[in-house]
């Protein structure tokens, strides 16, 4: 009998809740390592006034693992449109007062995923509080990833690095989690502001270098200002590269299916861009490159849950 995978999936944010929801539907243990950067519109005054870690990168990790009603789902999800509530998310408020209930964010996670009855384990990268912080090629320092990720600054201008402007350790799970990995999904997500803060911790880098899994990166659709203007898939790669060591991916899923123009045209309006590839470049730097047709066939240009577990579980 076969042994069950064990699939860790490291990001933040709306990329991230697009590869979990797709994977909770097979029979692997899953994992998902998320940013502790988030510093952003209500996780920004829950981490001010109540001292807790952003839960904004948990909150839609925990509602993609679930496996509970569609209404509770929801729930977690519902956001506050007006009065004192405006714009907190009702699963943040939730999350805040586990922790502090219960003295720990770690265990307020725990105890938020037995509520949800999710399928496998949400993990915060590190327990220190952090924050992000973006040089540009101009020599500008940007603080805060609510800062770089909607630019006031140039959004023209492109990153030179980033970095945390405190050492962060990494949270002993999170290392656990990849040592024992079968696979280890990077992405999707913005690059900067959801993967990048993961492996800028002290040892979350190393971990997956070292790792003897199978390491894919889920190649971005389209470019985002600000942070990616003018990226190809091989820029992708050179940029996590930077910071994970060169040679430390082994495989990168790839999208070849073109957005209709009707879908495309808001988003080349915002400055993002059709991400190209080139399969030769890809593949001189050692990458096994898996082509296909892995966008959402309607609405927002999204990866597609269902093709990129496909593609995964079948590693």
């Amino acid at each position: 009998m076969s042994q069950t995978k064990n699939i860790v999936v490291i990001g933040g944010g709306t990329g991230t809740y697009t590869a979990l929801v797709g994977l909770k539907k097979y029979p692997v243990n899953l994992t998902a390592i998320v940013s502790m950067a988030d510093d952003g519109g209500s996780t920004k005054v829950l981490r001010e006034e109540f001292g807790v870690l952003p839960p904004g990168s948990v909150r839609p990790a925990l509602v993609a693992l679930s496996h509970a009603p569609q209404a509770i789902s929801n729930l977690f999800q519902f956001r506050f449109a007006e009065g004192g509530l405006s714009g907190h998310s009702f699963g943040n408020l939730f999350l805040t007062a586990l922790a502090k209930q219960l003295g720990s964010f770690e265990k307020a996670i725990e105890e938020a995923g037995r509520i949800l009855n999710i399928q496998g384990r949400v993990i915060p990268s590190t327990l220190d509080n952090c924050t992000l912080v973006a040089e540009l090629e101009n020599g500008e320092v940007i603080r805060g990833e609510t800062n770089i990720d909607i630019p006031k600054h140039d959004g023209n201008l492109k990153i030179k690095k980033v970095r945390l402007d405190l050492r962060c350790r990494a949270n002993p799970k999170a290392i656990e989690a990849i040592k024992g990995a079968d696979v280890v999904v990077i992405g999707p997500g913005d690059l900067y502001t959801s993967i990048m803060p993961n492996f800028l911790i002290e040892g979350i880098g190393e971990a997956v270098r070292e790792s003897r899994a199978k390491k894919v990166f889920v190649c971005n659709l389209m470019t985002k200002f600000g942070e990616t203007n003018g990226f190809s898939a091989e820029n992708f790669v050179e940029a996590l590269e930077k910071y994970l060591g060169k040679g430390a991916l082994t495989h990168i899923i790839v999208n070849t299916k073109r957005p209709a123009p009707e879908r495309i045209q808001k988003y080349e309006e915002a400055h993002a861009h059709f991400v190209e590839y080139d399969k030769k470049r890809l593949k001189e730097n050692g990458l096994k490159v898996i082509e296909e047709d892995v966008l959402r066939p309607v609405g927002l240009i999204r990866h597609n849950s269902d093709a990129l577990a496909r593609i995964i579980c079948k590693l």
